[in-house]
């Protein structure tokens, strides 16, 4: 009788605690896990506690360097796994809030299953593609409903890399994977 109190006690034990955990990898629009539009760098710290944070930061407006880079703040879990890199809207601001997310591990997952594994297929049923732009190496989706960009290698599309082709929806094979996913806060 004690074994199957402490077994039921287990299970719903570890019921709760994978479904807490969840959240902390869900994608949606203003939202990754923990991150909100509210979230500043300040709270990086106490959000990530259990992780590695590696700042990037910019020289800003005193640099020398006219084309400046954007800050980076560069989330690692335990472990050495690269989860995230947060690009803050204001530079050298510790109160600033987010700009964009890209996302670099693939327990981040929309309520749809969209994930940084998932194949255009699975980007094309599960949300809709607003706009498609082209670059010398990728092609990039933009997806409203989500605020994000999603970036296909021009090699997955068996284009040249550095050509100038304009690339439609109808030419990206179903199964091209993401090079990049990027929540935007903006």
């Amino acid at each position: 009788m004690i074994n199957k109190k402490l077994a039921t006690l287990f299970i719903a034990t570890s019921l709760f605690i994978m479904g807490c955990s969840n959240g902390d990898f869900e994608i949606k629009k203003g939202k990754v896990g923990q991150l909100t539009t509210k979230t500043t760098m300040n709270d990086l710290a106490q959000l990530f506690a259990n992780d590695s944070i590696v700042k990037n930061l910019s020289e800003g407006a005193t640099g020398y360097n006219y084309l400046q880079d954007d800050d980076e703040y560069l989330i690692f879990e335990k472990g050495g796994k690269h989860l995230l890199t947060i690009v803050p809207k204001e530079q050298l601001d510790s109160t600033s809030t987010i700009k964009s997310i890209e996302i670099l591990d693939s327990r981040y997952t929309t309520e749809d299953g969209l994930s940084l594994n998932s194949s255009f297929s699975e980007i094309r049923l599960n949300t809709t593609i607003n706009k498609v732009e082209t670059s010398f190496s990728s092609a990039t989706l933009f997806i409203d409903d989500l605020n994000a960009t999603v970036a296909i290698d021009k090699e997955q599309l068996g284009l040249k890399e550095y050509s100038v082709e304009k690339v439609t929806l109808d030419q990206i094979p179903d199964f091209a994977k993401m090079k990049s996913f990027v929540v935007w806060f903006n």
